[in-house]
């Protein structure tokens, strides 16, 4: 019978996992707020650290909910549904201040986390494997660390629209007798299912471990039958071992292959590997705010750091002379030039390169650079640049506070200024938060 024992919650990591202490031995919790009293079963325990889970709320924060999914605590997908929604606003104000204290930025402003009306249904695109079990075809999400798959019958961070989706096709192929892939066995059809959502318009692709399959047109003819508002249907075939999710090679077996979305007043198509914010809402408030933070004036030439398919510079452009972004990734950049044609936009020239190697070879001033890296932060090469060309003024957006805390505290050594952390919630019920910052080289007029 395993242990069990009685803690007050102390805090939680920024992973919004909650931490008591037993016999100077740290205990980590998931789905508790700090100072609440918790009865917790003691999962394993390691020479250094232990590992439970909640089995009875003794004493309760006020503000604790209900979460809306049956499968919430199995799934681990969303980790702060436990808490009222302004709760993991403040949680994530608060865990951003602390980010920037432990970087050695003490003096600023952490303003409130900007939320949503509804942080439901926001995500616009959805990957879900799908299994055989019991003889049964399940679609769901991976238990966290894990390869177990946990089903559900409603995820409510997707749309009405993703879930309905996802029960037809399971229909379907149960229908029509399409297996879904066993990794084990390595036979089977389908992978996984991805559904991406722009303004009226879905695209479904079908990931398959194989090129062709019997029943491939029926199947194809049952989907449409039962989702006629469906835009596209693609087939992604990868028949690799892997966890990587899309193949190479692509098949469009319904419609044109892309949608289109527009993004403060822009259009843009979308094919199944198109890297696009998934919180359509917030993105729009993102960029706002790095636009208007950035003051831009007619005569700017803007930089674009790891620019994506562009979305951030086409979105300056209208206010400035001149953009060039900069991107590693062929396809993204591929994606940004067709995105700048398909609206009309003639200042905006993008390449493919590595953000780093590109800013120390140009000969470019920039008046503003935009910073949006992965979650690994930029690296001191870039950093560097930046610094040796003076650049005016840094529009830095994260979505890893800590490593963007360590990247401004670097520039803040060397010659730049900031007061100001302007946190997003660009993921409702999850400890993910993005954030703006906006660094003047000092002794520079605003």
């Amino acid at each position: 019978m395993k242990k069990e024992v009685i803690v007050t919650i102390d805090h939680l990591t920024k992973d919004g996992v909650g931490v008591a202490k037993i016999d100077k031995k740290p205990l980590y919790v998931k789905n508790c707020f700090a100072k609440e009293k918790v009865r917790v079963c003691i999962d394993y325990e390691g020479k250094r650290n232990l590992y439970g889970h909640i089995q009875e709320v003794i004493e309760k924060n006020k503000n604790r909910v209900q979460p809306l999914c049956s499968v919430y605590e199995q799934c681990g997908g969303c980790h702060l549904s436990f808490m009222d929604y302004q709760s993991q606003l403040q949680w994530k104000q608060e865990i951003v201040k602390k980010i920037y204290e432990e970087a050695g930025l003490n003096q600023i402003i952490v303003h409130p986390c900007i939320g949503m009306d509804y942080p439901y249904a926001y995500r616009n695109k959805v990957q879900t494997p799908v299994q055989n079990k019991k003889k049964k075809i399940i679609a769901g999400f991976y238990k966290e660390n894990t390869h177990d798959l946990v089903a559900f019958d409603y995820c409510h961070v997707q749309s009405k629209e993703s879930n309905e989706i996802i029960r037809a096709v399971i229909l379907a192929m149960q229908e029509n007798k399409i297996p879904a892939y066993d990794e084990d066995k390595q036979t089977g059809v389908v992978r996984h299912l991805l559904i991406r959502q722009a303004k009226q318009e879905w695209m479904l692709v079908l990931v398959t471990a194989m090129d062709s399959f019997p029943g491939r047109n029926h199947f194809v003819q049952s989907i449409r039958k039962k989702l006629p508002h469906l835009t596209t249907i693609v087939q992604n075939i990868n028949p690799r071992k892997t966890n990587v999710i899309l193949g190479e090679k692509e098949r469009i077996l319904y419609g044109k292959g892309y949608i289109v979305d527009t993004l403060l007043s822009l259009s843009y198509k979308i094919s199944p590997k198109s890297f696009y914010q998934i919180n359509k809402i917030q993105t729009e408030k993102l960029y706002q705010k790095a636009i208007e933070l950035a003051e831009l004036s007619k005569n700017d030439i803007i930089l674009d750091a790891y620019c994506g398919i562009g979305t951030i510079g086409l979105s300056a452009a209208s206010y400035v002379h001149q953009v060039i972004g900069v991107e590693i990734v062929k396809e993204a950049i591929k994606d940004a030039i067709n995105n700048a044609k398909f609206n009309h936009i003639q200042n905006c020239f993008f390449y493919c390169e590595d953000a780093s190697q590109f800013i120390v070879q140009d000969d470019n001033h920039f008046d503003v650079v935009f910073v949006d890296p992965p979650r690994k932060g930029c690296d001191f090469v870039f950093l560097d640049a930046l610094i040796q060309k003076k650049v005016k003024k840094i529009v830095y957006i994260s979505c890893n506070p800590t490593t963007q805390a360590r990247d401004v505290a670097y520039l803040c050594k060397n010659g730049y200024t900031f007061n100001e952390v302007y946190p997003f919630d660009m993921f409702p019920q999850t400890y993910h938060v993005e954030t703006i910052v906006l660094l003047n080289l000092k002794d520079v007029k605003k």
